[in-house]
């Protein structure tokens, strides 16, 4: 009797990995149009990332650009799994828990199935394209071979260590909220980007050669480093330098293997009883501080909102982020105004349109404790003041810190008047918004609108944004009166208190304006915001 045919575990997983893909292409024609989109982007860019490095041959300072162009490709490949834990279902190696697999052939196998798929392409093709901007003779190209393939593995194994690391987190509904920092990594990351790229347009790229120094010992550079250094013919370095990215690659294989052989074999800690009971909680912190009553216990859910829910929170976030990124960065460029602050004004504002469309069909409960005009006021009101708590202190920071960066402090009031009358002009606006044209926004997919809402979706935020602009027009004439009148500079300090005080009634009287027509639309309300 013959012994049975034992399939390789390698190329079972290879074969799952493409299986993935291909029915993940049959789920919908939308789905398989946007990958093969991505596909196309994707390998565009790659070429013109290889034509491009081709083109850099022979430059006197290729290999720094190459060497740290490799050092924040190794960046990408780390937190990509923290902020995008769903773009690969082969990351959760806890799917795999009822198999009788040891731990060196899964390592081998998922190692293997890693190389599969668009990002290994674009990061082959990248490698490939440095090792031939710096390579130069046979051994050169020898070394940049081998380098090629250790930086091809040491990303990998480290995108799979990191997310073997943190996979209980990333599974959780904490580890989803963390993706909601990817905007915030990307906004920041372009701007650094613009920045680095314009000071490396006015110095030159010597300005690279100092990091490159040190980055071409740290691996996966290190490999590209390699190739760079046996060209010069410096082949102890390379071969130094080949030998430390293997050993990390090592050593990211065997951290990698530890946690594997922790999540198949320890209970998940999440799924055991707790040892205290929490059932009942008592208010602390924060709650302790903020009004009794209605007020407090709206502006508590609010922020609980804000601390909890993923969307509410991602809204927060890029608001936040922008609202920083356009007025520091234009001032650290030197082409920016302090009036630029006034951004984070703008960008906070916006949080208050569709108030009630965070709370979905749970508005019924909100719904049911409103019986007057008083008491849709009182829910506005707590609604507005748990945003200030935020966006208050948010935005008097961001004017401070760019009228310091700008060296700019005589303007400060005219800045601080015209946020904070930006502010409530916008608050005001948002209420009254809010309470007309209501929307969904669904809490599952990447959708913040409804199906067949959008149009009640833009006509709230851009049609509440031109009123807010109506509002401050003659706050704006008068910030604008004192800055060419001649005797204006001994009046300009006033148009802080004068912008406070303008934004603190602007907000009253919008409250006041709102909350009868909330109080009157609350089944409409309720429709429009129980929808998707």
């Amino acid at each position: 009797m013959s012994a049975p045919t034992v399939t390789p575990v390698t190329s079972v997983f290879v074969r799952l990995k493409l299986s993935l893909l291909r029915n993940g292409l049959r789920q919908s024609s939308g789905r398989r149009a946007a990958y093969v989109a991505s596909v196309v982007v994707t390998l565009l860019l790659a070429a013109l990332q290889l034509i491009g490095l081709i083109a850099l041959r022979g430059h006197a300072h290729a290999a720094s650009v190459v060497i740290l162009l490799v050092a924040v490709l190794a960046l990408g490949w780390a937190v990509m799994p923290l902020f995008f834990p769903g773009g690969d279902e082969t990351l959760d190696p806890t799917r795999l828990v009822m198999l009788p697999l040891r731990p060196r052939p899964l390592v081998r196998a998922l190692l293997a199935a890693s190389l599969v798929g668009i990002g290994p392409l674009f990061t082959l093709c990248l490698l490939t394209g440095s090792v031939i901007a710096v390579a130069h003779g046979t051994m050169a190209y020898v070394v940049g071979v081998v380098g090629v393939v250790l930086a091809l593995l040491v990303c990998v194994a480290l995108a799979r260590a990191v997310a073997a690391a943190n996979i209980r987190l990333l599974t959780s509904r904490k580890g989803r909220d963390l993706a909601v920092l990817s905007g915030l990594v990307i906004a920041v990351g372009a701007q650094v980007v613009n920045f680095g790229a314009q000071r490396l347009g006015s110095s030159g790229l010597g300005e690279l050669d100092p990091a490159a120094d040190v980055l071409r010992w740290i691996p996966p550079a290190s490999a590209i480093g390699a190739a760079d250094a046996a060209s010069e013919g410096s082949y102890g370095v390379a071969l130094l330098q080949l030998a430390l990215t293997a050993g990390v690659l090592a050593a990211l294989i065997a951290v990698w293997a530890r946690h594997l052989t922790r999540l198949m074999t320890e209970p998940d800690g999440s799924t055991l009883q707790a040892a205290t009971d929490t059932a009942v909680r008592q208010s602390t912190g924060l709650a302790r501080l903020l009004p009794a009553g209605r007020t407090g216990t709206a502006m508590e859910r609010g922020l609980r909102y804000i601390w909890r829910d993923p969307k509410t929170k991602a809204a927060w976030v890029t608001s936040l982020a922008i609202g920083l990124i356009v007025p520091v960065f234009n001032a650290v460029q030197g082409t920016g105004s302090i009036y630029f602050a006034c951004f984070a004004a703008g960008m906070l504002g916006i949080l208050m349109y569709n108030q009630f469309g965070q709370d979905t069909s749970a508005f019924w409960m909100v719904a049911m404790t409103i019986s007057s005009t008083r008491d849709a006021y009182v829910e506005l009101r707590a609604r507005a003041l748990a945003l200030l708590l935020i966006t208050l202190p948010y935005a008097t920071l961001v004017t401070v810190l760019t009228a310091a960066l700008l060296d700019d402090w005589p303007r400060l009031p005219d800045a601080l008047g015209l946020s904070f009358a930006l502010l409530g002009a916008m608050l005001a606006t948002g209420a009254w918004t809010s309470a007309r044209f209501p929307y969904s926004i669904p809490q599952e997919g990447y959708k913040n609108v409804a199906p067949g809402q959008v149009g009640l979706a833009w006509i709230s935020i851009f049609g509440g944004m031109v009123a807010a602009a109506l509002l401050c027009a003659p706050f704006i004439a008068l910030t604008i009166w004192l800055n060419v009148s001649a005797n204006g500079e001994d009046w300009r300090w006033l148009l802080l208190p004068v912008g406070a005080a303008y934004g603190a009634g602007i907000t009253a009287l919008g409250l006041r304006l709102a909350a009868p027509q909330t109080a009157a639309r609350l089944p409409e309300i309720l429709t429009a915001v129980s929808k998707g």
